[in-house]
């Protein structure tokens, strides 16, 4: 392969396949910019907003796709996870780099190492710690918000616990940021009642609103309290991401109430008391979001935390999660429904991780378009393992045939890494060449300027119009 001085993979042309894609990208989709309202970039990195100083810590630390990439590879966890030098796991990687072709790692890693660092050779043993030294001079004085601007990103959403103080995003409201960071409102762990931690994070909950959690109508108090909070805050998104089958059943207050003293006095619930509390705080939580002119997001398809000894070695995110076969369109059904039917039911961006389930997904969402909302239900973004070309290119194409391409929202990152962002760039030169391919099979009018408008919206005036930023 290629030396660090030699002619770029990434060229200027880089997935674009003919001239009526090369106008696509570089007259329309390349000028606008980045719109990022789903990651989980920490807003204390941000806040602080000191210089990001090693690649290796900005690349590898906490990213569970090259974790996988590098165990599949015969990389042991030493260089991965855990103790070795930031050094040695960066040579480790660049050993790893070579063996992903076809893999989306190997795309991404050549774009990231274009785009922040202006290095053009593809990253292997041979030149692995020339380009270690390259990027961390480069990083020596870059900050999180540099690295941010240097990719025109207009906006970023984080996910955040309810329990958060939401003090480092209040920093960055006040600061001279370009980019602006608004909290997303993740309310996973109220959802685990009979677990374990589930007393603790109770607790937690507790403290941070003042008052002492013993009933239900107490826990929603202090549900309503903070989503105000957040509110006052910036917050315009939810996000829901609990592992296994989505599940709507009917239910009563006098029954949820029960259920809820039952846990407190330690009594052990059964599953189809779970699924009556859990019903119960999803459609709560999807009314206070409708009030708030807020869009709710779901992640469905995943089955986590497969690999018990990793995850006790590592912990959560180890990179030992995949997709998932449970049934999720009958539940999903109800649930949007049950909000559909007293009219409260807000924006919804819904992402599935399982292919197989796409044209359910997709046709799923036309249902509840109502309103007068343009583009109001989004089946969303090509997500996690299907964040590829392929995943991508198969997203865009049953949008297209079964709901309205021009009115998607686009793509986001769904990283911790802040230098992560070329994947918009990625994203769009795929759709480009798609649009351009069918110009060229007379699928749709050679009206460049048209086509131009329409994925410019797609990259980002959609979403600046949908989020009301």
């Amino acid at each position: 392969m290629d030396s660090i001085n030699s002619k770029s993979f990434i060229s200027d042309n880089f997935l674009l396949q003919s001239k009526e894609a090369e106008i696509l990208y570089h007259e329309y989709a390349k000028l606008v910019p980045i719109i990022d309202y789903h990651n989980h970039l920490s807003p204390k990195e941000i806040a602080e907003n000191k210089p990001m100083g090693n690649i290796t810590k900005a690349w590898l630390g906490g990213d569970h796709y090259k974790w996988r990439g590098m165990r599949a590879n015969g990389i042991t966890e030493d260089y991965i996870s855990g103790n070795a030098s930031l050094k040695d796991k960066f040579l480790r990687w660049a050993e790893t780099v070579p063996k992903t072709l076809r893999n989306p790692l190997f795309h991404w890693t050549q774009l990231e190492l274009k785009r922040y660092f202006n290095i053009d050779a593809v990253l292997q043993p041979n030149n692995a710690s020339e380009i270690y030294e390259k990027a961390n001079v480069v990083l020596a004085d870059k900050t999180p918000a540099d690295l941010l601007k240097q990719l025109n990103v207009e906006v970023v959403c984080t996910t955040d616990d309810p329990t958060d103080d939401l003090k480092y995003h209040q920093q960055i409201a006040k600061g001279d940021f370009f980019t602006k960071v608004y909290p997303t409102f993740r309310p996973d762990n109220l959802f685990f009642i009979g677990n374990e931690n589930f007393n603790s994070y109770i607790e937690k909950l507790s403290n941070c609103v003042g008052f002492k959690i013993e009933s239900y109508p107490a826990l929603v108090k202090a549900i309503d309290l903070r989503i105000d909070f957040f509110h006052e805050n910036g917050c315009k998104l939810s996000d829901y991401g609990i592992s296994g089958a989505f599940s709507y059943i009917k239910f009563t207050t006098t029954e949820v109430h029960t259920i809820f003293n039952k846990y407190l006095n330690g009594e052990t619930l059964s599953e189809t008391e779970i699924q009556k509390y859990r019903s119960s705080l999803l459609l709560h939580l999807g009314k206070k979001y409708h009030e708030k002119n807020w869009v709710q997001q779901y992640h469905l398809g995943v089955i986590r935390n497969n690999n018990n000894r990793l995850q006790e070695l590592v912990g959560t995110d180890a990179g030992c999660d995949s997709i998932a076969d449970y049934p999720i369109i009958e539940g999903l059904s109800k649930f949007l429904n049950a909000l559909d039917s007293t009219d409260q039911l807000a924006k919804t961006i819904t992402y599935n991780l399982n292919p197989a389930q796409n044209e359910a997904f997709a046709t799923m969402m036309g249902n509840f378009n109502t309103g007068g909302v343009a583009g109001k239900m989004q089946w969303g973004a090509a997500w996690w393992f299907l964040d590829q070309k392929d995943g991508i290119e198969k997203q865009i194409d049953v949008l297209s045939n079964m709901g309205l391409i021009s009115k998607f929202i686009g793509m986001l990152t769904d990283s911790r890494s802040f230098l992560s962002f070329p994947r918009h760039e990625y994203f769009r030169r795929i759709l480009c060449n798609i649009i351009a391919d069918d110009i060229n099979k007379g699928l749709v009018p050679r009206d460049l300027k048209f086509l131009g408008k329409m994925i410019q919206d797609i990259c980002y005036y959609n979403a600046k119009n949908y989020f009301n930023f």
